[in-house]
């Protein structure tokens, strides 16, 4: 005669079931956000935020910075302002150079 299980034991099986269905959706709203990030990265990375025209890296002072040909900003990555404020003299006539 076959044994039934009791109800503690289904409960148990149950929140087993919930668990492993929580961790499952997790994982894979964790795939998704980490696909998001990687596809907005390759979408915008290194194009102008002010117009998207793709930016041209260029060596001053020892700095690169990066340049838009359409509208002619630059953009500076962390920590590149204090290197060229730290630099010698002439820094704005360098970046001036860079703009013409």
């Amino acid at each position: 005669m076959p044994v039934q299980p009791s109800d503690s034991e289904n409960e148990y099986f149950a929140q087993l079931e919930v668990r492993k269905r929580l961790a499952e959706q997790a994982r894979q709203a964790q795939a998704l956000a980490e696909e998001e990030k990687r596809r907005l990265r390759e979408l915008h990375f290194m194009h102008c935020p002010k117009c998207g025209t793709p930016l041209q890296e260029e060596a001053t002072e020892g700095v690169t910075v990066d340049i838009c040909p359409g509208c002619r900003g630059i953009w500076l990555d962390d920590g590149e302002l204090e290197r060229l404020t730290q630099a010698r003299s002439g820094v704005l006539a360098s970046l001036r150079r860079l703009l013409r």
